[in-house]
């Protein structure tokens, strides 16, 4: 930037992207002071160097600006976990059931965890037929990601969501704004 720019001459680059052409570093640092603009190597790599008039602190600002807004912008998938026992009861599996839906409609992945205890290690082919009925339960919001594989006392199995995570969360905001529309318009009457 300015007196730090080590080269005889640049190819310069107007404050609102006109190309001025080949010049002197000097003729440069002249017309960046003439306009109180700061003369900005763009591309050191070329041949000659860019370089660029424009006002270095507004554009650092814009710069934090765009990467501040992009941050917040930014969804984070999470993996929700679930653990049963083998001798789940209809309801509790319901309940389960329920729980994963409500997970993968928000756009996050599902550990679905089967504990085995005692005799039960001996039945892994029972503890598979529980996990495939809970991925064709859920098969309309989510796919198997991992398949269901026995590690230790617990077997295990990933569902990941057919929605992303930020599509979710806009169509959540849209419920709910259309939800809240529909209460004022029947205030209203």
């Amino acid at each position: 930037m300015n007196g730090q720019i080590r080269v005889p001459k640049v190819l310069l680059v107007g404050p609102n992207g006109e190309q001025v052409g080949e010049v002197r570093i000097e003729d440069a640092l002249r017309l960046a002071a003439e306009a109180d603009l700061d003369l900005v190597e763009v591309a050191p790599g070329a041949r000659p160097p860019v370089a660029r008039l424009m006002d270095y602190g507004k554009f650092k600002y814009e710069a934090n600006l765009k990467a501040r807004e992009s941050r917040r912008n930014q969804v984070n998938t999470q993996l929700k976990e679930i653990r049963m026992g083998l001798k789940i009861d209809t309801h509790d599996y319901e309940t389960k059931k329920r729980n994963v839906e409500k997970f993968l409609s928000a756009g996050d992945k599902v550990k679905v965890m089967i504990r085995f205890r005692g005799r039960e290690q001996s039945r892994p082919e029972m503890g598979f037929k529980l996990l495939q009925r809970m991925a064709e339960d859920v098969s309309e919001l989510g796919f198997v990601e991992t398949r269901p594989r026995q590690d230790g006392r617990t077997m295990v199995m990933v569902i990941g969501p057919h929605k992303k995570k930020a599509q979710a969360r806009a169509e959540a905001r849209k419920r709910k704004s259309d939800a809240e529309k529909a209460a004022a318009k029947s205030n209203a009457e």
